[in-house]
């Protein structure tokens, strides 16, 4: 009884997705096989919504001992370009996942001419020379049957010699497409006749000027799948009324290959016994947050973010920039979890899986973005005492390194207040705080400029404070932290937040969205000073900034000039202010 009762609660414990494979596989379909697939178009770089997909088709995988390839759908030469090719490879691999194979949609060209052609001939598809546009308005509607193209009926002959003259570039885009014969009064509108080919007289960037007649999404994607060996084909919500039609055209693809006509067309049959399957699950939708990769593009030609790689974009190569982990992408995944029903994600759970996962992992450091003197008076000049810094209390095996403590040091601006209210438990005239990992000073006042701007804090230290001696223990209410002027590194940091002030731009015309950027998505602060612990930082490395946030080194620091970029704050203040 106990033994059943676990394997209910794991059972419970698997996503819809999980259970079907493990229903598969005791079934003995696909002769127990597990085989999938991720299959981005190489039209733009892959965004958060694909690390949802990548996190799936390749967990499966490694979860039943199974294979998935990488496999491009570049059926469209027009938007694809080597560069996504390669971005994609990389953010799949940061993500931490390896595919068995690197597949394209253009390997199957002349495979997929060929089933065409064999449609052609079965009366199942025809040479069409109506625009585009003017099917669609025959396309009729849910509830009105469509209405027959005039060349519907046309020979097969001469579709088969349209069809290979499309191909060769005898022929115009728009001059002609090459339809599926199917229902032209089935209430499922996919079904009405669909264009499976069209002309596009752009090379590829592979395969060159060979092919003039490029498949359709609908029908180059199951073919595919089953040229592959693909077990389990997963997609997003959106394609769930197009499963009928992947279904049927792998109907006639198994009916083709069993023939024997003489043409050597069963070649392309990889298993016995096999056919692919269609699934569909919850896309990712977060708050804040775009993520149709076409308006994407766009904000980075209208100059609205910097590239692709902009920590502000939802993009995975932006949030690798901005100091997002793979195992905090992973873990935010594996939290919201696969379903049947669309919905939208607070931003807050992605920065609340960051943060989990940086504070696990971050060095601390002292660095100053806002900074003002503090001068100990009675502090020698010229005197350098080295104290103990605890790299991270999560993990104290990271040991600890030096800090430099002297005459003067930086501390924030907003540590200090001339006249401050009662629970203000910072720097203030008379009152005693401890400089972290160090002493407890007294506030003693403080010098400003013509304009009124403090420019310096004196204070007293108390030697018998100092952090780990016997006398150390004198409680104070309030801790703050500081760098030294001598030995401090001068530093540029980006404040970045969420690029959108309205929680679902999604929703408006991409016309409208300027009005909807948040205006202080970006603060870039010049006068910044960080611990000399951190001359040799190297990009891409993460800190904790002690009191202020994650923090990670931008690709753009050069020596001398490090650069670097809030990841996300120490607590989510966003959902505060906006709750008001």
């Amino acid at each position: 009884m106990a033994e059943n009762t676990i394997q209910e609660e794991i059972k419970k414990s698997l996503n819809f997705i999980e259970q079907k494979v493990e229903s598969d596989l005791a079934e003995g379909l696909n002769a127990g096989r597990i085989q999938t697939r991720f299959p981005p178009e190489p039209n733009g770089y892959l965004h958060i919504g694909h690390a949802k997909a990548i996190c799936l088709d390749f967990g499966i995988a490694q979860r039943y001992g199974g294979v998935c390839n990488l496999r491009f759908d570049d059926t469209n030469p027009i938007k694809e370009d080597v560069e996504y090719v390669e971005s994609i490879q990389e953010d799949i691999k940061w993500l931490g996942f390896e595919w068995a194979n690197v597949y394209y949609a253009s390997d199957y060209f002349r495979q997929l001419f060929d089933f065409a052609i064999r449609l052609i001939k079965a009366d199942k598809a025809y040479i069409d020379e109506q625009s585009a546009e003017l099917i669609a308005t025959q396309k009729g509607t849910p509830t009105q049957a469509g209405v027959d193209s005039p060349y519907r009926n046309r020979p097969t002959e001469e579709s088969l010699d349209l069809f290979e003259r499309m191909n060769k570039g005898e022929f115009e885009e728009g001059a002609m497409t090459l339809r599926a014969k199917i229902d032209m009064a089935s209430p499922n509108m996919h079904f009405r006749d669909p264009i499976i080919y069209r002309i596009i007289n752009h090379p590829h960037h592979r395969t060159g000027t060979a092919w003039k007649a490029y498949p359709m999404y609908d029908f180059a994607h199951g073919e595919s799948d089953y040229f592959e060996g693909v077990t389990h084909s997963l997609c997003t919500l959106e394609f769930e009324v197009h499963r009928p039609l992947y279904d049927l055209f792998i109907d006639h693809l198994t009916e083709e290959t069993e023939k024997q006509t003489g043409d050597n067309f069963d070649k392309y049959k990889v298993y016995d016994n096999y056919r692919p399957r269609q699934t569909e699950f919850n896309r990712l939708n977060l708050t804040y947050t775009i993520m149709s990769k076409r308006r994407l593009l766009q904000l980075v030609k209208d100059g609205l973010v910097s590239d692709w790689d902009d920590p502000r974009m939802p993009t995975i190569c932006g949030y690798r920039r901005r100091g997002y982990t793979p195992a905090a992408i992973r873990n935010f995944i594996s939290m919201i979890g696969y379903t049947k029903y669309d919905g939208i994600v607070d931003m807050a759970q992605l920065e609340h899986a960051v943060r989990e996962d940086l504070n696990a992992k971050s060095k601390r450091v002292a660095a100053v973005i806002n900074p003002v003197k503090l001068i100990i008076t009675n502090y020698p000049e010229g005197q350098v005492e080295m104290f103990d810094s605890v790299n991270n209390p999560e993990d104290l095996s990271a040991g600890t390194h030096k800090i430099a403590f002297t005459h003067e040091l930086y501390i924030e601006a907003g540590d200090f207040m001339e006249e401050a209210p009662k629970k203000y438990f910072r720097l203030t005239p008379g009152q005693e705080v401890r400089l972290r990992c160090s002493y407890i000073v007294k506030c003693t006042g403080c010098r400003k400029n013509e304009a009124g701007e403090v420019v310096e804090v004196y204070a007293e230290y108390l030697p018998e404070t100092k952090s780990g001696e016997a006398d150390s223990s004198r409680k104070v209410k309030g801790t703050i932290h500081w760098v030294s002027t001598d030995y401090a590194l001068p530093a540029e940091v980006r404040l970045y937040d969420r690029l959108f002030k309205d929680e679902n731009p999604s929703e408006v015309e991409y016309s409208e969205l300027r009005d909807l950027l948040n205006p202080d998505s970006l603060k870039v602060l010049t006068n910044c000073f960080v611990e000399e612990e951190l001359r040799g930082a190297k990009p891409l490395e993460h800190f904790q900034f002690q009191r202020i946030g994650y923090f990670n080194v931008d690709p753009d620091s050069r020596d001398g000039r490090l650069v670097f970029n809030r990841t996300v704050s120490l607590k989510d203040t966003w959902s505060k202010i906006n709750n008001k």
